[in-house]
């Protein structure tokens, strides 16, 4: 056994700039699992500057000085910023609080539906059964409710929190976006001099995780802005939030856009019933999806890494499960750092049995 130890070791682990590049990954995981709370307003300040990287790029290349390119790009993100939380965020809190006040007569139309089911449908359907589906239902609606209110009175110290990312992540952002050089030529001079290998991963991920976070953020804008003109030309209630929800959905492959339907369906046929409205709302959602997945998805990520589904899929558990949204946002990037890692990690010939 420790002869096999040994020999694996031997094989994935001889070369020494594959073992400062696993202590570099290791160091990197750790500190963002174990300080990721305190270091939270850093990695949205790093993330959204690695966003906006390209577009100061693009400004350099059109001949404009680095600190002007800078100021303009940092303009727009607070202008943005600005958008954001005097437009979009009162309209969200009011719609919230609208859905909030309906939610009983909701409830109190779908349990009358789920009475009708056993008399059309007495063979597949019983009386116990939606007694015990609305019972079930009351008390999730009950614990939400506690969670509403428990949120409402813990709501201070996330004001507060709100407010300390306002004011130090525009900040970082900037001199992340200033001092890009400066900080990157010292945090290589903490790195070995010799550092092929750790130039060879990073050449071959950089641009596909940059194609990646840029699209998903385009894909999110795009298809939430479709999808709120389409609910409002159609006069769906409660429209800006979900295309919110719609806009989100396409972090999660797969599961997301499945996800989101139901509150859209359930939405859609509290206001219209089995109606013509909640026909065309459900095609017109329906052609959204099929775009965002067949012509939008292929054109923004065209030179992404190709992942297995079933890759994708348990990245996004395993990241969504240790870093929550982040998790799950970051997940197919970091599947594609781990298997540019795999694929460029150096592999000593394996040793024949019986050889010294």
């Amino acid at each position: 056994m420790l002869k096999v130890l040994r020999d694996w070791v031997q094989r994935y682990f001889s070369d020494e700039e594959a073992v400062v590049l696993a202590v570099v990954l290791v160091l990197g995981f750790t500190a963002v699992l174990t300080l990721g709370n305190m270091l939270a307003p850093v990695l949205a300040g790093l993330v959204l500057a690695f966003l906006m990287q390209g577009l100061v790029n693009l400004l350099e290349r059109l001949r404009l000085p680095h600190s002007l390119a800078v100021w303009v790009v940092f303009a727009l993100f607070l202008g943005a910023l600005g958008l954001i939380f005097g437009v979009l965020m009162p309209l969200l809190w009011q719609q919230v609080s609208t859905l909030f006040q309906e939610l009983p007569r909701m409830l109190g139309e779908w349990q009358s539906l789920l009475l009708l089911l056993p008399e059309r449908y007495p063979h597949l359907v019983t009386d116990e059964q939606v007694l015990n589906a609305i019972e079930v239902t009351r008390s999730e609606v009950g614990k939400f409710g506690q969670w509403a209110l428990t949120f409402s009175l813990s709501s201070l110290p996330l004001l507060v929190n709100l407010m300390i990312y306002l004011v130090l992540v525009p900040i970082l952002v900037f001199f992340f976006l200033k001092d890009r050089d400066l900080i990157g030529r010292w945090i290589v001079g903490y790195l070995p001099s010799e550092r092929g290998l750790m130039k060879e991963v990073w050449q071959e991920v950089h641009q596909q995780i940059a194609n990646y976070i840029r699209g998903k953020v385009i894909e999110i804008v795009i298809c939430g802005a479709v999808t709120y003109v389409a609910f409002v030309w159609l006069g769906l209630n409660y429209a800006a939030l979900l295309a919110l929800l719609v806009g989100l959905s396409v972090v999660v492959p797969y599961i997301g856009a499945v996800v989101v339907t139901v509150p859209v369906a359930l939405i859609a046929l509290f206001q219209w019933g089995w109606s013509d409205q909640f026909i065309y709302l459900m095609v017109v959602y329906t052609v959204i999806q099929t775009l965002d997945g067949n012509v939008l998805v292929p054109l923004l990520f065209s030179e992404a890494v190709n992942l297995h589904p079933v890759a994708i899929i348990c990245a996004v558990l395993l990241f969504g499960g240790l870093w929550g949204f982040w998790g799950v946002f970051f997940a197919i990037p970091l599947a594609t750092l781990f298997k540019a890692v795999l694929d460029a990690w150096p592999k000593a010939a394996p040793r024949e049995y019986g050889t010294p």
